[in-house]
């Protein structure tokens, strides 16, 4: 079976995290997962989001709302990433930053850029898909977060920001002329805003250009991931010079370092703002704010106080009042239908055989030799992983190893830059139930003693169930059970740790060292993800 993922998923479980309070006001964040980077346009009454996916394959996610509050997933614009052979292992930190989505001339574009690379970008008549092939559209290391302008007189721009880490430099926003058709930039390109000789900015990045009133409009973040703040900049020329302002910060809220993100109008002409907080494990959320235009002609995003920059909302009216019933990306799989849900991802490109779904049967995972013989999941191609849903939620499946040689091994795991995970592993004695972990930068231990599993054949043993309970603050009890009962507790609790750029993963993985011959595989029934269940007390009984 080929290993494109597709559009639909079918699942039996709630979302452990609804924006839509069902009163007619919405909860920040809206997407409570590592959504990165966003950024968001409406076409007619439907609005479409875009994040960054970095290494993860299919890459360029896009989601879907008619009211900016639910979102569902519809498809992604790259089903593999480039160089074919360069992402054939993961690459954390690499391939797809902060992208921009636009539509113009009948057509859906994305922009984005790949840090050691350049600027690509892609097309669609369908956000949902089939995109194109990606087209370069300037070469160069440190080239980032790229937006399109198609002005008013039909002529076309793109403003980009700078990675120190590639070109040594960054705080920068570099503005050309662009073909209309989006093929080629028609100069070398003129720095329009140099954040070191702004006052206090620092990692001036993220540029979204826009057209209003006379004015281009730059809205762009400052300050870091984690700590910073949205400026808006104008000018009544494309290439300057701009004015600027700090339009959203932290403030009192618990909302850190509230930035990058899209402006976006509805159908009634209301103005909002979509960006992102970094929550560590749980990657870059995204929330939605109110915004407006005030007498000054500059915008005010949040709520206001007093004279200085707005605060993020943490509840407000809905910007599209509906009845329509809440929902959210994505998240658990019965494995019933002819493809993957649109939540999976894998570490690495795909390659044929990883997988296969059985009608009836469910998830079939190939246990994969690992190319180098490494048991570090974090160098693992074939995790097939997905966002954490929430701060609180509770994920279980079966599991059961089928004809495996020694060394073979499968599991769920939460995986960041340490990671732990529960599930089988054949051992010379047979086949036993495990759980791990690995500190960053360190090889596994185990987290509990090994549980012996019955057998049913050589290589193969019954299923067992296996599960972890998130809470907040990335606190990870993993769960099992050897009899196909609801799991139990096992071992201490793990704290999930953020990757690079990324939050955690929730992920399956079927793997064994390298080996001639069939290895086996893992067969993996219905994925629950669910709201978080009661409080237990028996947090380190033992799985039987």
């Amino acid at each position: 079976m080929s290993p494109t993922l597709g559009p639909e998923a079918s699942t039996a479980s709630r979302p452990p995290w609804i924006a839509d309070n069902g009163d007619g006001t919405y909860r920040n964040p809206v997407l409570h997962a590592d959504w990165s980077d966003p950024d968001a346009i409406r076409v007619g009454d439907d609005f479409y989001l875009v994040a960054s996916s970095f290494h993860r394959v299919p890459g360029l996610p896009i989601l879907h709302s008619r009211d900016l509050v639910n979102w569902t997933i519809i498809g992604h614009g790259l089903s593999r990433l480039e160089p074919e052979e360069v992402f054939r292992r993961p690459q954390p930190g690499c391939g797809v930053w902060a992208p921009a989505i636009r539509h113009h001339d009948d057509r859906f574009w994305i922009f984005y850029p790949d840090p050691d690379r350049g600027i690509f970008v892609v097309t669609a008549t369908d956000p949902a898909g089939p995109w194109s092939r990606p087209h370069l559209l300037k070469s160069g290391r440190g080239l980032i977060d790229p937006c399109p302008l198609w002005d008013d007189d039909g002529s076309a721009y793109l403003v980009h920001a700078w990675a120190k880490s590639r070109a040594g430099f960054n705080n920068k926003l570099t503005c050309h002329r662009m073909s209309p058709l989006g093929t080629t930039l028609l100069d070398a390109g003129r720095q329009i805003i140099d954040g070191d000789a702004l006052p206090g900015y620092r990692t001036l990045e993220g540029p979204k250009f826009y057209r209003r009133g006379g004015w281009y409009w730059i809205f762009a973040p400052a300050g870091g991931v984690a700590t910073g703040w949205q400026s808006a900049f104008r000018s009544r020329h494309v290439f300057g010079p701009y004015e600027d302002r700090i339009v959203l910060a932290q403030g009192d809220t618990p909302v850190n370092g509230p930035h990058q993100g899209a402006w976006v109008s509805t159908a009634s002409g209301q103005d909002w703002f979509l960006h992102f907080q970094d929550k560590g494990a749980y990657g870059r959320v995204v929330h939605l704010q109110p915004m407006r235009w005030g007498a000054d002609g500059w915008p005010a995003i949040g709520t206001h106080t007093g004279d200085g920059p707005g605060e993020p909302v943490l509840c407000h009216p809905k910007p599209v009042p509906g009845t329509a019933a809440p929902v959210a990306p994505a998240t658990g799989d019965d494995f019933t239908g002819p493809t993957l849900g649109p939540q999976w991802t894998w570490a690495a490109n795909p390659r044929p055989g990883w997988w296969t779904l059985r009608p009836g049967q469910g998830l079939r995972l190939t246990c994969v030799p690992a190319d180098d013989g490494t048991d570090d999941l974090r160098q693992l191609p074939n995790l097939l992983g997905q966002r954490l849903p929430a701060e609180r939620f509770h994920a279980t499946t079966t599991l059961r190893l089928t004809g495996a040689t020694v060394g073979a091994r499968a599991g769920l795991t939460v995986l960041g830059d340490s990671y732990a995970w529960i599930g089988l592993e054949r051992t010379p004695q047979g086949i036993a139930l495990v759980h791990r972990t690995a500190a960053d930068g360190a090889p596994e231990a185990d987290a509990a003693p090994p549980v012996p599993v019955p057998m049913l054949g050589e290589g193969t043993c019954a299923a067992v169930s296996v599960g972890v309970e998130v809470d907040r603050d990335g606190r990870c009890q993993f769960l099992a059970s050897a009899r196909l009962e609801p799991p139990r507790p096992i071992g201490p609790a793990f704290t999930a740790t953020e990757g690079r750029w990324v939050g955690a993963t929730l992920g399956l993985f079927a793997t064994v060292p390298p080996t001639p011959g069939a290895a086996g595989a893992a067969e993996v029934g219905p994925f629950r993800v669910t709201a978080p269940p009661p409080v237990r007390d028996d947090v380190h009984h033992r799985a039987g």
